[in-house]
């Protein structure tokens, strides 16, 4: 017999598992990038006179680059999972795609402001004075406001509110877990709104609090997508009805 075709053939839903643990692995390095980019940053956004000091460049380009790599984390997390999602509603599915888009946009118009901050700094070598302080706080704002539009809004209402419907209806997760979006993702848009509002600070107890739920859902979902992959279900078999809302 020809070991060629003695293999057996791959399934649909061999296809779809792996499609789940790329997606998951996608969800993991979201966390894997931003989380030391955040603490890399450190020296430019809570040191006022950054853009008149020695500075700390590599570290914050560093950063700059993990914040890339976020991004790009993001957008492929929709991208990977829309093949199998849209069986459950295209519509959603694509709005997931559109707000992580979205999100990507704000998070590398952040970079660019800290970059901004790197770069004038090394053109006035310390000097600059008052002015040159203002601008370098003027770019750190936009960074902080990147932030709280970006993965706050952004993720909030596409993982949150969008993903976790769509794996709540059609079953590929635990609908447990799935629930656990589903709210926090509504929490997470209301606690950004409270900080928008002057309610309390971006970096207070209570909004990581509120916050911390959707946190909860995108890293559970990520770990659950690598080690177990999606959960059987009509829509991997192409069975369910297909939804346009």
């Amino acid at each position: 017999m020809n070991p060629i075709q003695s293999r057996t053939p791959e399934t649909s839903v061999d296809v779809v598992q792996r499609t789940a643990r790329i997606a998951g692995v996608w969800f993991i390095l979201t966390f894997v990038f931003s989380i030391p980019a955040a603490l890399l940053y450190d020296p430019v956004l809570n040191d006022a006179n950054y853009i008149l000091g020695a500075g700390a460049d590599t570290q914050v380009r560093l950063g700059a680059l993990l914040e890339i790599l976020t991004a790009v984390a993001n957008i492929a997390t929709a991208v990977v999972l829309f093949p199998i999602l849209k069986r459950q509603s295209e519509s959603i599915a694509l709005g997931y795609i559109a707000l992580r888009v979205l999100e990507s946009t704000v998070i590398v118009m952040g970079v660019i402001s800290v970059l901004a901050v790197v770069t004038l700094r090394q053109d006035l070598s310390g000097g600059g004075g008052a002015n040159a302080a203002l601008i370098g706080q003027a770019l750190v704002a936009l960074k902080d406001q990147t932030f709280l539009l970006g993965p706050a809004f952004c993720a909030g209402f596409g993982n949150g509110l969008l993903l976790g419907y769509l794996m709540y209806r059609s079953g590929l997760v635990p609908r447990p877990m799935a629930l656990i979006g589903l709210i926090g993702g509504p929490i997470a848009c209301a606690t950004a709104t409270a900080v928008l509002f002057g309610a309390y600070e971006q970096q207070s107890p209570m909004n990581f609090l509120f916050t911390a739920p959707e946190i909860v859902w995108e890293a559970s979902l990520g770990i659950w997508l690598l080690t177990k992959g999606f959960r059987p279900a009509p829509l991997i078999t192409e069975t369910a009805p297909k939804t346009t809302a």
